[in-house]
């Protein structure tokens, strides 16, 4: 029975020895389990307090006349509900920069798209200057040393330019400095990734001797030409084209997730030689397609990307406010340091995010700068497109009015001028 007792009492000390060795194992891992997380939070809120993120592509505008009719005098801007942009969030998401979109349906095309655009614009303009947080900046160089958010407004959609390299330029002067050559319609110069609407249907000529005008004057002005939206065959057509870098401002990896509107390999391998930037889109139909969106899935493509490309051709463009559905963890713009930590994971250096977060966007658009002043003694085009590749029931052949005499009010003839007559003829010859 002694020997029992004492057997059985060295069993349970052992079996307690066995018991706390165990806890203190799972104790001292999770705790070095939360030092690693503590440490790659604390890496990335530095790295990104460092490097503050300039964002491609934003759609708050959009957000604010569908549901403010862009009254500003409705909305508190650090907190605005049912929107994923606010200062607060942006704050909160250590942006330092962020591209607004001056979007218009497609439906407004050859209709009143550029009025349209014009208010989108002044929209922006108010947003970025009546709030002492935010400053509107023209430059890579006002994006590179403003203590403020800085804002930079691009057009989305080469349709709000109906078609005029005098309305691109005036664009130009309020302060746009990026334009997306189509959306989900065609332009009648370039072609769209999406067949949703109609408009402008043709083969075999995504982007017209008009379209490589529009190509070159954005070259000459120093604006940004934005190929997500546009087919492949347009954006090859532009690479082949441009003299200055161009961007994917809100697309993804095909190899990834295969929707049209994201980049396929030998695209970005163009890319590359071009010296532009693909800034990765976080909505869940262009980062998971059939999947469960995750941050773990978005960082999939910029993996993949990095894997083809290299980290210097890649930027974030989330496309909040664009879109409705993103992956948990990346719901606002105030989640990208949830991005930045899942890259830490992943091996990502400092050197590598901090060109993803701000310096690769502005060494290219530095670089579209210098194409700009190198082109500083080309004229301004004046290339018009021709009227029967932008026939529409809104564009007019501009000629002198026709008058009528007392005697056309008689019910006798008219007198009808002879350049009204010849501009019909004219028209009449390029319709047979």
């Amino acid at each position: 029975m002694t020997f029992y007792y004492q057997h059985h009492r060295m069993f349970i000390y052992k079996e307690a020895g066995i018991r706390g060795a165990w806890k203190q194992w799972f104790i001292c891992s999770l705790l070095s389990l939360l030092h690693g997380v503590i440490s790659e939070t604390t890496r990335t809120l530095d790295i990104m307090t460092k490097y503050p993120l300039i964002d491609g592509h934003n759609d708050l505008a959009l957000r604010l006349r569908i549901i403010y009719n862009n009254k500003l005098n409705l909305i508190n801007m650090h907190n605005i509900p049912h929107v994923a942009t606010d200062i607060s969030r942006l704050t909160a998401g250590h942006v330092g920069g962020q591209v607004f979109a001056a979007y218009v349906l497609c439906t407004a095309q050859d209709k009143d798209a550029v009025r349209l655009t014009l208010e989108q614009i002044d929209v922006i303009r108010r947003v970025c200057t009546e709030n002492p947080e935010l400053e509107l900046v023209t430059t890579a160089e006002g994006m590179r040393n403003s203590t403020k958010i800085t804002c930079l407004i691009s057009v989305e959609g080469g349709h709000s330019i109906d078609s005029s390299l005098p309305a691109l330029r005036m664009f130009y002067q309020l302060g746009v400095r990026s334009m997306a050559l189509t959306h989900t319609c065609n332009t009648p110069w370039a072609e769209s990734s999406s067949s949703f609407y109609r408009f402008y249907q043709r083969k075999n000529n995504s982007l017209t001797e008009f379209g490589k005008a529009v190509v070159k004057e954005m070259n000459r002005l120093g604006m940004l030409v934005d190929l997500s939206h546009s087919s492949w065959e347009t954006a090859r057509a532009v690479l082949n084209h441009s003299t200055a870098p161009v961007i994917f401002s809100h697309s993804s990896a095909y190899t990834i997730c295969n929707n049209t509107r994201n980049v396929p390999d030998d695209l970005l391998l163009r890319l590359k030689e071009n010296g532009g930037l693909i800034m990765v889109n976080f909505y869940r139909s262009f980062v998971a397609c059939s999947n469960i969106p995750t941050v773990s899935v978005v960082a999939d493509h910029f993996d993949h990307i990095k894997l083809v490309i290299g980290t210097e051709s890649i930027g974030i463009g989330a496309d909040f406010d664009g879109a409705q559905g993103f992956p948990e963890g990346l719901e606002d713009v105030s989640k990208y340091p949830a991005l930045i930590e899942e890259l830490i994971s992943r091996n990502w250096s400092e050197e590598e995010l901090a060109g993803v977060l701000r310096l690769n966007f502005l060494r290219v658009f530095q670089k579209v700068e210098k194409v700009r002043d190198e082109m500083q003694y080309t004229l301004p085009s004046e290339v018009e497109i021709p009227f029967l590749e932008a026939n529409n029931s809104c564009r007019v052949i501009l000629t002198n009015p026709v008058r009528y005499d007392s005697s056309y009010r008689n019910g006798k003839t008219s007198l009808v001028p002879v350049r009204a007559i010849a501009w019909f003829i004219i028209l009449l010859i390029q319709l047979l």
